[in-house]
């Protein structure tokens, strides 16, 4: 948070599980104090289970992320909406429409939205069934609320020969821009994501469809690299200015 502060960062994206470290009240009193902004809570979601008594606990537990996005102060929770809890992935997907629709009413009583964030297919079997952009839409078309939109990651939609018209067909509803790069060869499934300007993605390009497609909100810079981790804070926030300066 004091790093944001430090390097002219205006805005910071939260994840519930460093949130629970700190506290909630705690939390939001330290990024208001350095006087940022949150531009999303990450995350809720993970919404099929084996028995509807674990159904009904994960519904619960949206409901609590709700909650704390709203305390906190930002109006999108993302979702990241989980894997089949057996071999049929297209009831999965039937059962994520159907959450999302039961946390809607909840969702705008508190304020916050509910971005469903595609996942490249890589993850379909262990992180979420909804694995294109144009799943989400249709999502999105659906459920026909205000209260629901998407998040477009450029690591997870960037491979799609049809990114672009599902980016226009998403206008109005996107909720949350995400950035990284591709590294070639990919060293890890999930801890492989690169630097913005190391890899193959065309961030800028996706960037203008994104705001030609009506986003003006924070770009969030969301890179899972242990090497990148390691380094001193202020360091790597200084390099991801550069870059996204530079490539985004």
């Amino acid at each position: 948070v004091d790093g944001c502060a430090r390097t002219g960062i205006p805005f910071i994206g939260l994840w519930r599980d460093k949130v629970a470290e700190i506290g909630l009240r705690e939390s939001a009193r330290m990024v208001r104090d350095a006087g940022l902004h949150i531009s999303s809570l990450c995350r809720g979601g993970w919404f099929s289970a084996a028995t509807a008594a674990e159904r009904q606990a994960r519904l619960d537990d949206n409901r609590r992320a709700l909650d704390e996005a709203a305390e906190l102060g930002t109006d999108v929770l993302v979702l990241v909406c989980g894997p089949a809890a057996d071999r049929d992935i297209g009831a999965a997907r039937a059962y994520v429409e159907e959450a999302i629709a039961q946390l809607i009413p909840y969702a705008a009583e508190r304020g916050v939205k509910l971005g469903i964030e595609p996942l490249h297919p890589m993850y379909a079997a262990e992180r979420s069934v909804i694995v294109t952009l144009a799943e989400a839409n249709r999502l999105v078309h659906r459920l026909d609320h205000n209260h629901v939109g998407v998040v477009i990651d450029a690591y997870h939609v960037w491979w799609d020969p049809d990114i672009y018209t599902r980016i226009v067909e998403a206008a109005g509803r996107i909720l949350g821009f995400h950035v990284s790069d591709w590294l070639v060869p990919t060293p890890d499934l999930l801890m492989g994501r690169g630097m913005m300007g190391d890899g193959v993605i065309e961030l800028r390009r996706l960037r203008y469809a994104v705001e030609a497609a009506g986003y003006t909100g924070p770009i969030e810079v969301e890179i899972f690299n242990q090497a990148l981790w390691d380094m001193p804070c202020d360091d790597v926030l200084q390099l991801m200015r550069t870059r996204y300066l530079d490539y985004v």
